[in-house]
């Protein structure tokens, strides 16, 4: 019997790569427009909650991308989301992905897949914003500053012609020291504020990413002026009811993604049905592929919720283990 070798990938390992932000939202762009053209294949995500007294729970998530390489890849990630993890001197979100042959079931990598997680979903974001945002943009709004929230800033500031990054949190010392870190990488005037209001007024992209216990209105409808871009993505809802009522256009990643499980910004608009697949405009691979327009009249308010797919994180997987494979980076482990 053949022997089986599999790549081993830590988060220093990953690290030393120096994957590009410009790379990363290219991989993703083209997963996405993968999707809408039908070349993915995935289930909706799981949750695993264990008897922790409430710390947090795991999502697990399934996938294969038939564009990557030539033979396609298959991929699940196990990702825990403890938000009380700071207290320990840890992320919030842990994740790890195994990457497979969809032929003959082979492992062919194992890796540390939480920077995965948290460059993707600001990709996510980004992608979004390219085809849904007003390209003169110039203020961006953003609550929230776990992991994914310097992704998300980071790549719009890339995208944007920004004039002003407005942010907070829960807790000062985290907006504080996230402030700090987004001046080290920025030009573009970064503004701590105490209050939700505060970060969306008169914002051009409204960014939503807290981490609530429980649902509480932090980015209102009125504060969604003619134009704007909204992307609420937080666990907990953090929205006011009746903000759908105001959008021009609501895009999703899946549809299908949107209906599953018990967690997500717009988890009580879709179980009481104002959002479904007939107010839904699109996904977003949809605009993405070219099968249906983006944004198109500067005024249109756009709102686009995203959950985070699987196939964004085999793609950024694979695009990892291609650049590690031709530097030899990582461990090779003997599976069998």
């Amino acid at each position: 019997m053949a022997e089986i070798w599999m790549r081993f990938l830590n988060g220093a390992d990953i690290d030393e790569l120096n994957i590009t932000n410009a790379e990363v939202i290219a991989a993703v762009e083209s997963v996405v427009d993968a999707h809408g053209r039908g070349r993915t294949v995935f289930e909706p995500r799981t949750h695993l909650v264990p008897d922790n007294g409430g710390a947090g729970h795991f999502n697990i998530l399934r996938g294969h991308v038939s564009t990557l390489g030539e033979r396609g890849v298959s991929g699940v990630k196990v990702v825990g989301d403890f938000v009380p993890n700071y207290q320990h001197g840890l992320p919030s979100e842990l994740a790890m992905l195994t990457l497979l042959d969809p032929y003959t079931g082979v492992p062919k990598a194992i890796m540390d897949a939480t920077l995965i997680t948290e460059v993707r979903t600001g990709a996510m974001t980004a992608v979004g914003a390219k085809y849904l945002a007003r390209p003169d943009s110039t203020i961006l709004g953003h609550v929230g500053a776990r992991g994914t929230a310097f992704a998300n800033i980071t790549m719009l500031d890339s995208l944007f012609p920004l004039e002003e990054i407005r942010v907070t949190s829960r807790r000062p010392e985290s907006r504080e020291a996230f402030a700090a870190r987004l001046r080290e990488v920025t030009s573009t005037v970064v503004r701590v504020v105490s209050t939700a209001d505060e970060v969306y007024d008169n914002a051009d992209i409204l960014v939503e990413a807290s981490r609530l216990e429980t649902p509480q209105p932090l980015l209102r409808t009125a504060a969604v002026k003619p134009g704007a871009f909204v992307v609420p993505y937080g666990t907990v809802s953090a929205v006011e009811l009746d903000l759908l009522d105001v959008m021009d256009k609501v895009v999703v990643d899946d549809w299908r993604e949107s209906r599953s499980g018990r967690f997500g910004a717009l988890r009580a608009h879709v179980d009481t049905g104002r959002l479904s697949e007939e107010t839904l405009y699109a996904q977003l691979g949809e605009i993405v592929s070219g099968r249906k327009p983006g944004r198109e009249h500067a005024g249109e308010r756009i709102l686009f919720w995203h959950r985070g797919l699987s196939i964004l994180d085999v793609a950024l997987g694979h695009l990892i283990l291609t650049r590690a494979e031709a530097a030899g980076a990582g461990t090779m482990l003997k599976y069998r």
